[in-house]
C-alpha cells in the first residue's frame, strides 16, 4: 500500500490509514460492547469512527484526504463489528453456568472466520443494493455528511474528547468513592417501589441522546413498569410472594421475580415478530442475488468478483463444521456439518435482510437474528448432553451473529462510500483488514469484565440483557426452571408490541428489564435531546450534542474496562 492507490492521485487505503482504523477500532469495540452489556442494544460506531478519523489524520497528521478518512472508518467499524454479534450471544454461555467449558482461542478464530464470511457473501449484492436499487442507508448518508464537512469533523473530534475526558473523570469519581446512584425518590418521599433511584452515569445520558425519539420505547417500558404496574399492584393487594408467603414489594426483588422475567419474554416475542416480518425480504434477497450474478461481467477492477460468494459458501460449511466438532468431544462429524449447514444458510438470509432493513429504516434486527439463530441451533443440538450442546451451539452461533454485524456494517459503509466517490474494492480490502481484530479485542473485554470483582455478567452493573434473554429460551427449550408463564405473557405482549409498530416490543422488554435507575438516567439524555432539537435546532443536535454524546460514551466506557482490567491484574 502507498499514499497513492492504484494510479489515484489522492490517498485512500494507505498504512496510517490501517493503524489510525485499528487504532479508532479498538478503542470503540471496547467502549461499544462494554455499553451493549449495560443497556441491551448497540449503536453503530461509523459515525464515531469518522470524527476520530478526521481528529487524528487532520488534527496530527495534516491530512486531508476525504476517501482515505473514510477507509478509516471502514476499518474502524470493521474491528467494531465484532462488539454486538458477540456481545450479544457469548456472555451467555457464562449466565448459564459453562465458561469454563469453552475454548475462547477456538471462539475468537471462529468469529475472526466468520466475520471474514459475512463480508464475502455480502460483497456481490452491493451493486445492485446501493447502485440499482438506491437503498437510503441513512446511517450511511450521515457519515458521508461528516466526511464532506472536513472543518466540521475537526470541531467534532475536539468536542467529542472533551466529552470523554469529563466522562472519563466522573466515572472514575464514582468508582473511587464507590457511590454510583442517587436515591432522588427518598428527597420527594416516594413509595419504594416506585425505585425513584438515578443512576449516575453519563455514558448512559449520551446513547439515550444519541438514540432520541428513538429510545422512547424503552423509557416507556420502565416507567410502565415501576410507575404504573407497581401502584397499581399496591393499590389492588396484588404484589407477588416468594415462596415463604412474603410480599415482594420492593424493587430489586420485584424486578427479579416480576419484571425482568416478563421483560425477557418481551424480547424474545418482540425478536421472533420481527423476524417473521422480515421474511417477504427474503424475495428481495433472491432477486438480488440473480441481477448481481448478470452484472458480474460488468463489475470493473473496482469491485471484488461475485465468485467470491461461492467460496465463502464452502469456507463457511468447512469452518462452522470444524468448529462444532472441536468446540465438545460429543459432536459428531455429522451433526457438525448439519450445525454448518444451518449456520451457512443463516448467514445469507440474516445477512441480507439485516442489510435490507438497515438499508430501508437505519434499524438493524441483529438481536432478533442472534436469537432465533443460536436457536436453531440448539434444536439441532437437541439430545446431547446439556453443557456440550449450550457450548456448542453458542459457539457455532457467535460465528454466524459476528458474520450478520459485519454484512450490515460493510453494506453501510459502501454507502457512505457511494456518496463521497471511494473505491469499493478498497472499502472491502479495508472491511477484511480490520475484521480480525474485534473478536480479539471483544473477548479479552468479555473475559476481564466477567472476572472482574464487583463486575461479572449478569450482575446490576452489566445485567447483558440480549445474553441474558438468549440463555433464558436456551432454558426453556433445555427444559430448566423457568417462570413459563412470566415469559410467555410477556413473549406475546411483546410480539403484539412489534407486530404493530416496527421492533417496539424489544426496545419496551428492554424497558422492563433493565434495573428502573438505568432506565431513569436513559430518559435525561433523550429529553435532552428533544429539547435541543426543539429549541436550537436538529442541525445544533447533529454538529453538536451527537459528538458530545459519543465522548460521553467512550470515556466512561473505557473507564470501566480499564478499572475492570486494573481489578483483575491486581487480584
Amino acid at each position: 500500500m502507498s499514499d497513492t492507490t492504484l494510479g489515484r492521485p489522492y490517498p485512500e487505503l494507505t498504512w496510517v490509514a490501517l493503524i489510525v482504523g485499528w487504532f479508532i477500532g479498538v478503542i470503540l469495540a471496547g467502549s461499544i460492547g462494554y455499553a451493549a452489556l449495560v443497556l441491551g442494544f448497540s449503536i453503530e460506531g461509523s459515525e464515531l469512527a469518522a470524527i476520530l478519523g478526521f481528529g487524528i489524520l487532520r488534527g496530527l497528521f495534516r491530512r486531508k484526504s476525504i476517501i482515505e478518512n473514510n477507509i478509516v472508518q471502514t476499518i474502524a467499524s470493521g474491528v467494531n463489528g465484532a462488539a454486538s454479534g458477540m456481545m450479544f450471544s457469548v456472555p451467555a454461555i457464562f449466565l448459564l453456568g459453562f465458561g469454563d467449558q469453552f475454548d475462547p482461542v477456538v471462539l475468537t478464530f471462529g468469529c475472526i472466520a466468520g466475520a471474514y464470511l459475512g463480508i464475502a457473501f455480502i460483497i456481490p449484492l452491493r451493486k445492485h443494493m446501493i447502485d440499482y436499487e438506491r437503498l437510503t442507508y441513512p446511517g450511511g448518508v450521515a457519515v458521508a455528511t461528516i466526511l464532506k464537512s472536513p472543518g466540521a469533523g475537526v470541531r467534532k473530534a475536539i468536542m467529542l474528547l472533551i466529552a470523554a475526558a469529563i466522562s472519563g473523570g466522573a466515572h472514575f469519581l464514582t468508582l473511587d468513592t464507590g457511590v454510583d446512584n442517587w436515591n432522588v425518590g427518598a428527597i420527594f418521599n416516594l413509595p419504594e417501589y416506585m425505585n425513584g433511584i438515578w443512576y449516575l452515569s453519563l455514558m448512559t445520558i449520551g446513547v439515550g441522546f444519541i438514540a432520541g425519539r428513538g429510545g422512547v420505547a424503552f423509557i416507556i417500558g420502565g416507567f410502565v413498569a415501576y410507575w404504573f404496574l407497581s401502584p397499581l399492584l399496591s393499590v389492588t393487594g396484588l404484589f407477588p410472594s416468594d415462596a415463604s408467603g412474603e410480599i415482594i414489594n420492593t424493587p430489586g426483588p420485584l424486578r427479579l421475580m416480576l419484571y425482568r422475567p416478563m421483560g425477557i419474554g418481551m424480547l424474545i416475542g418482540g425478536a421472533i415478530m420481527g423476524v417473521i416480518l422480515a421474511f417477504p425480504l427474503i424475495s428481495s434477497a433472491i432477486r438480488s442475488m440473480q441481477k448481481a450474478s448478470k452484472v458480474e461481467s460488468a463489475i470493473s477492477n473496482d469491485e471484488m468478483p461475485i465468485k467470491l460468494l461461492y467460496f465463502a459458501i464452502v469456507g463457511a460449511v468447512v469452518l462452522l463444521s470444524y468448529m462444532a466438532v472441536t468446540s465438545v468431544e460429543t459432536v459428531s462429524l455429522g451433526r457438525g456439518i448439519l450445525m454448518a449447514v444451518v449456520g451457512t444458510l443463516w448467514i445469507w438470509m440474516s445477512g441480507i435482510i439485516l442489510s435490507e432493513a438497515i438499508g430501508r429504516t437505519n434499524w438493524s434486527p441483529l438481536s432478533g437474528m442472534t436469537l432465533v439463530g443460536i436457536t436453531l441451533l440448539i434444536i439441532v443440538t437437541y439430545g446431547m448432553e446439556r453443557g456440550d450442546s449450550i457450548v456448542a451451539a453458542i459457539m457455532v452461533g457467535a460465528a454466524t451473529c459476528v458474520a450478520m454485524s459485519q454484512a450490515t456494517d460493510l453494506m453501510l459503509d459502501l454507502k457512505t462510500g457511494y456518496l463521497v466517490g471511494a473505491t469499493p474494492r478498497m472499502q472491502q480490502i479495508g472491511q477484511f483488514a480490520g475484521a480480525w481484530l474485534g473478536p480479539i479485542v471483544v473477548i479479552l473485554v468479555i473475559f476481564v469484565l466477567h472476572n472482574a470483582e464487583g463486575y461479572g455478567l449478569g450482575s446490576e452493573k452489566l445485567p447483558a440483557p440480549q445474553a441474558q434473554a438468549l440463555a433464558s429460551t436456551i432454558d426453556g427449550i433445555m427444559g430448566g426452571d423457568v417462570p413459563t408463564q412470566k415469559y410467555a405473557a410477556g413473549a406475546i405482549l411483546g410480539g403484539i408490541l412489534s407486530a404493530l409498530m416496527g421492533g417496539l416490543g424489544i426496545t419496551v422488554g428492554l424497558g422492563f428489564y433493565l434495573p428502573f435507575n438505568i432506565v431513569l438516567t436513559y430518559s435525561l439524555g433523550t429529553l435532552a435531546r428533544e429539547i435541543t432539537d426543539r429549541t436550537k435546532g436538529k442541525t445544533w443536535s447533529e454538529e453538536v450534542g451527537i459528538p458530545i454524546a459519543a465522548g460521553l460514551i467512550v470515556g466512561e466506557a473505557l473507564v470501566g474496562v480499564g478499572n475492570a482490567a486494573r481489578i483483575v491484574l491486581t487480584s
